[in-house]
């Protein structure tokens, strides 16, 4: 899935999805990566965490080669639900890496095992609770707003994470990738000096649009051919 994914971004994957009307599953915004800079990809390994790492070896037993763990520690901020050993052992069961909805720890460990980790910041304490495992446990994860499944697919990178069923996942990517080449066009011809305004034949757009209130720039856009703001 990586391999499908290394040439995009999630943002490119966004404006596919606004294009075909893929419904927006995103994580709440302020996710991060360790080590920074890191990319992911790979269907959805969901778990639920209830404050012992059982959990987590459980999943790993189902697990395929490329999955990524997706951890629902509800959002917590008072504990780390991710650390060294259970980035570790993913490492061995052949996982892609992590997304966390929560925290993690051992921060210079992560760095050094290398295998993504996705949360929201770090806390020095585990956790000191057990609670009494849902149904759910390892068939879905909520994160935000967003129930993930074995169903979707997680794509990861410097500006946050997305969730895709992966019936969906391939006309996404292919309309990502359409998307990616006009972009590049339009930027390769901003640098020589034809700018956006007039790339997107602007002052028309705004001639119609005094003629017609309605006229909007994504229809503009679309009468065009341009792919910006689509």
């Amino acid at each position: 899935m990586m391999t499908e994914f290394e040439d995009l971004s999630t943002a490119l994957l966004t404006d596919a999805c606004v294009r075909l009307g893929v419904p927006l599953r995103l994580a709440p915004a302020g996710i991060g990566a360790v080590p920074p800079g890191a990319r992911i990809a790979g269907r959805a390994l969901p778990s639920r965490h209830y404050g012992s790492v059982d959990v987590f070896l459980e999943a790993f037993g189902g697990a395929e080669a490329g999955d990524v763990l997706v951890v629902d520690n509800g959002g917590r901020t008072d504990e780390a639900c991710v650390g060294d050993l259970v980035v570790l052992e993913a490492q061995a069961a052949g996982l892609a890496g992590l997304v966390v909805w929560g925290l993690h720890r051992d921060t210079a460990e992560l760095k050094q095992i290398g295998l993504p980790v996705f949360s929201y910041g770090t806390y020095p304490s585990g956790p000191v609770r057990l609670d009494e495992p849902e149904p759910e446990v390892l068939t879905s994860a909520r994160f935000g707003g967003v129930v993930v499944t074995g169903a979707d697919l997680v794509f990861g990178d410097e500006d946050g994470v997305l969730f895709l069923a992966a019936d969906r996942a391939g006309e996404v990517l292919a309309t990502a990738r359409r998307i990616s080449r006009t972009e590049k066009d339009q930027a390769v011809k901003i640098r020589a000096g034809e700018t956006m305004r007039v790339q997107t034949r602007f002052d028309d757009y705004l001639a119609r649009r005094a003629a017609d209130p309605a006229y909007s720039f994504r229809r503009h856009l679309r009468r065009i051919g341009g792919a910006i703001e689509e």
